[in-house]
Order: structure tokens, then C-alpha cells, then sequence
């Protein structure tokens, strides 16, 4: 079933403290927020396309695996106690991210690199009644098979309780909105050398209980 497009999505970064580590960033004391364009979600099996933009600052595309949550209802002023009672589900989502335009291309800002078409693939939602606790999951991505993302939920420095309840403050969440929760350890913009995305890759994500994620890579002409 194809996703409609989400009142928000929202990010975060650095949510994992080796991927912050590896990217050279401090530790945060507060969640790093940012938006995705609605219009970048796209399904499982849907390619993931490499914008002709992204030529201006060489290869830049990225995988980002993470753990999306997605709101039930409308929320604001949630408190953390109550916070996973707002959940409609979970699914398996792919923050790709074009990092020149995220470092460089827009003006110090993350949304313009993390929000071209295609840019937030998603699997199917698995009704949050079936995860028991949202800290507890194994996450794994590969990249052409290789496997370059092995981590858990349990490493996030601030959990989705704490996620939810921070972002509704003073602002309403509508429902159905789409919080990325964060990626570990593990991307290409790191690696040495990078490891971007390329014609003819493949993205595979699973979540332990939630669910897997493949998207095709191709590039726009």
C-alpha cells in the first residue's frame, strides 16, 4: 500500500552517539531537529532517485537507516510518561541525505539535502501494539549486501518517549506525522573514503519486529 503524504516529517540528528562521533559532531544535549519535505517519502521497492542537483558538489548521496515513528492522533504538551500511547506504529525509513547540500549547498541548513523526491523511502507501518518496547530493536543496513549499519534502538541518546514528548512542546504534532528517530554508526559520508550511493546499489533495512526496507539507487538523466 503506497504511503500518503504526511502532514510532517521530522528528523533527528546525531541521535546515536557513534554517529555522532563519526561525523564530528558533539554529543547533543537536546534533540537536533530538522524537517524533510513531505513529498520525499516514497514505498518499499520504490528507486531511490539521484537528483540531477545533487552533480553541483560531487557524489554526496547517503543512507541513513532509522527507525520511524508515526503519531495517531493530534498531540501537544505530551508528557514522556504518556508519550508511546500517541503512536500509531513503526516502520523501517531511509534518511537519505545529500551531504554537500546539507553541509554546504543551503546555507548551513539540513532540510534542503535530506528533502528531494524520493529522498525518505518507507516500509509498511507495523501497529505499535506489536512492539513491545521501541528501545529494544536490532537495526541493520547493508548497501549492495555489504552490511554497513549494525546497531540498536536501545543506543539512542534520547528514546522516542523523550522524542515525542520534547517536540509537542508548545507545538501540535499532527496525526499521522512521521518523527526519523535518528541513524547509527555506519554511513558512507564517514567512511574512508566515503562509500555514497550509486547507479545500480541497493538499500536493504531491517528492524527486528517492524519490518525491511529495499529501494533500488538510479540516477535521474
Amino acid at each position: 500500500m503506497a504511503h500518503a503524504i504526511p502532514p510532517a516529517i521530522i528528523a533527528i540528528g546525531r541521535n546515536y552517539a557513534d554517529h555522532a562521533k563519526e561525523m564530528g559532531g558533539a554529543l547533543p544535549t537536546r534533540p537536533l531537529v530538522f524537517m524533510k519535505n513531505p513529498a520525499s517519502i516514497c514505498n518499499d521497492g520504490d528507486a531511490i532517485v539521484i537528483p540531477v542537483i545533487c552533480k553541483e558538489g560531487g557524489p554526496q548521496v547517503d543512507f541513513e537507516g532509522e527507525l520511524a515513528v508515526i503519531l495517531d492522533c493530534d498531540c501537544r504538551d505530551v508528557a514522556e510518561s504518556a508519550a508511546l500511547s500517541m503512536v500509531r506504529g513503526y516502520a523501517v525509513a531511509n534518511d537519505v541525505s545529500a551531504r554537500w547540500w546539507q553541509n554546504e549547498g543551503a546555507g548551513g541548513q539540513f532540510s534542503r539535502g535530506k528533502s528531494f523526491d524520493t529522498f525518505c523511502p518507507m516500509s509498511a507501518i507495523t501497529a505499535a501494539r506489536a512492539i513491545a518496547d521501541p528501545q529494544k530493536l536490532a537495526i541493520q543496513t547493508r548497501v549492495s549486501g555489504e552490511l554497513m549499519q549494525d546497531a540498536s534502538t536501545a543506543q539512542m541518546i534520547f528514546p522516542v518517549s523523550r522524542l515525542i514528548s520534547d517536540l509537542s512542546r508548545g507545538m501540535t504534532l499532527l496525526a499521522g506525522t512521521i518523527i526519523l528517530t535518528g541513524s547509527p554508526a555506519g554511513v558512507g559520508h564517514a567512511r574512508k573514503p566515503p562509500r555514497y550511493l550509486r547507479a545500480g546499489d541497493r538499500v536493504d533495512i531491517s528492524i527486528a519486529g517492524v519490518g525491511s526496507l529495499s529501494n533500488k539507487v538510479v540516477e535521474a538523466q
